[in-house]
């Protein structure tokens, strides 16, 4: 029998929340970001549910996109940071890669190129992150230089990031807007610029293309609860088991560094998952957790392989009881808030030691 921690993939959720992006903004086309093993559930099977329904997917880099046209994901893949080297550009061609350019040296380096078909450009400018993309000043420049190389396709994609989207009361995106707005060249080429949080609160922000990533396994990248992100469904729950229990006495620790100590006569309930497992370490006593239905508190800090949770006020706990750390019950969200961090870091962080078992009605119902 293998070790109980899991993380189970619900791709008929997956399907709903990207049609919920796609029925917010029905004037876009709405491509799937499936970066960092789409956030830690699985990329090669997330981009094998949506393919049917995506127009396009998103990576960060071309080693991802090279793994789902291994598994034979036929449809555009966008690199999201453009290519890393020149060499990279013969992979571009053969597999139908869209770039994302940033800098000048990715344009000199489509300039020298000599690609028997043009490549597919998005073109990403800086409106106030200051991460990534072309300054104000060289957006005319650079988009005149594009469209007139060969090397380029026509409608070069317009593209910009948001810094603070998921503040709904944050002028920021705001300004981020009407900068972009500002700098799109004339006539008006195709625009992206909504991520997820823009998708769901920034209607202003919709595009030719929007990115959603986030939400499409969901979980919102809200700060404050919002209607349209309170229809997500998540996607992945992680659950574990009871592998023992403990009575103690009062005053008796639990775990490294004796961080918890009974108040009562106590009963502990030992579960098998971890930071090992993704669990976050840095969750404190009383984080919540869900045994048998039931909701309980950690009690003790987490360790590589297990934690300890005080299961002394629910009835009838057993060895091999089921244990959810996140997901249809308990939000992502809330667990990152305690560790202070974001469930962006929690999903993708899952190890691969977590078994995943994926849920898709809609295989089963082409098999039977």
């Amino acid at each position: 029998m293998s070790r109980p921690a899991t993380a189970t993939i619900d791709l008929n959720a997956l399907r709903h929340n990207y049609q919920l992006a796609c029925s917010l903004a029905p004037e876009s086309q709405t491509l799937a970001v499936v970066k960092a093993n789409a956030y830690g559930h699985g990329a090669v099977e997330c981009a094998k549910a949506l393919e049917s329904v995506a127009p396009a997917f998103a990576v960060a880099c071309i080693e991802e996109a090279l793994e789902l046209r291994a598994a034979n994901i036929s449809k555009p893949i966008l690199l999201l940071e453009g290519q890393f080297s020149a060499e990279e550009l013969s992979l571009v061609e053969q597999h139908n890669f869209w770039l994302m350019l940033s800098n000048q040296q990715q344009v000199d380096m489509i300039a020298m190129a000599t690609p028997a078909a043009p490549y597919t450009v998005w073109m990403k400018i800086d409106t106030g992150m200051h991460r990534l993309g072309f300054a104000a000043d060289q957006v005319a420049d650079v988009y005149t230089q594009l469209n007139d190389m060969p090397q380029v396709a026509s409608d070069i994609v317009v593209a910009s990031h948001f810094a603070a989207a998921d503040e709904t009361d944050n002028n920021f995106t705001t300004n981020q807007i009407t900068n972009f707005k500002k700098l799109l060249p004339q006539p008006l080429p195709p625009t992206s610029l909504a991520n997820s949080a823009g998708i769901l609160a920034w209607p202003e922000s919709h595009g030719n293309w929007n990115r959603p990533g986030f939400m499409l396994y969901g979980a919102s990248p809200l700060t404050q609860p919002h209607p349209n992100a309170a229809t997500l469904k998540p996607v992945m729950t992680l659950t574990s088991s009871v592998i023992d229990l403990h009575s103690i006495p009062v005053g008796d620790v639990v775990g490294y560094g004796c961080s918890w100590q009974a108040q009562r006569p106590s009963l502990i309930a030992t579960v098998a998952i971890g930071y090992g497992d993704g669990y976050p370490r840095q969750a404190p006593n009383g984080t919540p957790v869900l045994v048998k239905g039931q909701q309980a508190p950690l009690a003790g800090r987490v360790s590589m392989d297990m934690i300890t949770v005080d299961v002394t006020d629910l009835d009838d706990i057993a060895i091999g009881d089921s244990v959810e750390l996140w997901g249809n019950h308990i939000d992502v969200n809330q667990i990152a808030q305690l560790c202070n961090t974001i469930g962006y870091e929690l999903l993708t962080r899952m190890p691969s030691r977590v078994h995943k078992r994926f849920i898709d009605s809609v295989s089963v119902a082409n098999n039977l």
